[in-house]
């Protein structure tokens, strides 16, 4: 397979508890780009309550590139506050092009300021990481990338260091507005059933590994989250809510149409009343099939995923979190694993809808207040600690 068409040409899996054989992992070329974006001071806007907001820009970096440059080339990973791509070094122009249109357009509409780097593959590697993922099939034609490696960990690093990110900062200058189709955010706050939306990030640590982690997770909550189980699906039809307009249509607009509010809305607005019509009545409008597109929806959201880490976003009952909580906190102490996670009462999804016709279209889930990017801050102290224990016994 040639370089360009690594990841378009990668098979897919389809069993996601699977996702922890690590054999079958292949690293990227090297000479592809890690392109990794977030929101500086991304706390201070969830304090605020602008997460959803936060949650916008950050699968805007992913819409407009895949706009840009093709879905099938690009593996990605959406983490709350932003996001993380590998592209093809012949797509690295067109990519940065596009990220800095996000950038720009962020901190002039949503007020949000994005930093964004594109870093070398070679580069991670030279760290002492890896990029290296499986692609998981969500349904036919749409797939997520697991990735691995510690690459990503690194690139983050890079990214938030202005000494080290210096060279691959991405510029913004005379910039044009990215290619935002298909980003949508319709379907209300998806509600916690259970009790508590919960949204975890945990590694394996010492020695055990991501299936012995997930099994004495498993006895806690009595069922395995990676495996093929209703109860893992949060974008279900019993929990979705559509109301008219749509609370989050407004960040939609304002992202979408930057030139155009008015055609913006008016667009928006025929989109919804089409959809609610449609979805009523059963009826097939246009290329837009409800039953058909609801049975894929539940299928096709990343609230399973690996980015260096394994990212779920959960709904337990308060005794499933009392005994999860409790199990992590003891295996984080005997050094089994490194965790971070964040409670809320419900979930937020944030949709790409490359070709509604073809069944093109992913959706992004993160849990409410904060959610993966909380998650993630708390994980990363957590492992800071481990690390620096680690250096102490060495040194001692």
């Amino acid at each position: 397979m040639s370089a360009e068409d690594f990841y378009s040409e990668l098979p897919s899996f389809t069993d996601f508890s699977t996702v922890g054989v690590l054999d079958e992992y292949r690293p990227v070329p090297d000479d592809w780009h890690v392109l990794a974006a977030d929101i500086v001071r991304s706390t201070d806007a969830v304090a605020a309550g602008r997460y959803k907001e936060v949650n916008m820009v950050g699968a805007s970096v992913i819409a407009a590139v895949l706009n840009r440059i093709g879905r099938d080339h690009a593996p990605f990973v959406f983490g709350g506050d932003g996001a993380m791509l590998v592209v093809p070094a012949q797509d690295v122009a067109a990519a940065r092009e596009a990220l800095a249109g996000v950038v720009d357009l962020a901190r002039q509409v949503m007020e949000l300021e994005l930093r964004a780097a594109t870093i070398p593959v070679s580069h991670l590697r030279a760290l002492g990481g890896d990029v290296r993922l499986r692609k998981y099939q969500l349904s036919p034609g749409n797939h997520l990338a697991m990735i691995i490696g510690d690459g990503l960990a690194i690139a983050d690093r890079i990214l938030k260091s202005p000494d080290e990110v210096a060279p691959f900062a991405v510029a913004v200058e005379k910039t044009a507005l990215p290619p935002l189709d298909g980003l949508s955010c319709r379907w209300e706050p998806l509600p916690a059933r259970e009790g508590h939306i919960v949204s975890l990030i945990l590694k394996p640590a010492g020695g055990k590994t991501l299936p012995g982690v997930m099994a004495d997770i498993a006895t806690r909550l009595g069922y395995n989250p990676l495996a093929d189980d209703a109860r893992t699906r949060l974008a279900d039809k019993s929990r979705l809510r559509f109301r008219f307009p749509p609370s989050g249509l407004r960040y939609e607009v304002l992202l979408g149409s930057a030139k155009n509010h008015v055609g913006g809305w008016v667009r928006a607005l025929i989109e919804c009343v089409a959809f609610v019509i449609s979805f009523v009545t059963g009826w097939r409008i246009g290329p837009f099939d409800p039953k058909r597109y609801m049975k894929e929806l539940s299928l096709n959201t990343d609230h399973r995923k690996v980015g260096d880490s394994l990212q779920l976003v959960l709904d337990l009952t308060p005794e499933q979190l009392s005994a999860v909580e409790s199990h992590l906190s003891d295996a984080y102490a005997a050094g089994e694993l490194v965790y971070g996670l964040h409670v809320s009462d419900s979930a937020l999804m944030t949709c790409f809808v490359e070709d509604i016709g073809n069944s093109r279209h992913i959706h992004f889930v993160d849990g409410a207040n904060g959610g993966l990017s909380v998650a993630a801050a708390e994980f990363k102290q957590r492992q800071a600690r481990l690390d620096e224990a680690k250096i102490g016994q060495e040194s001692a």
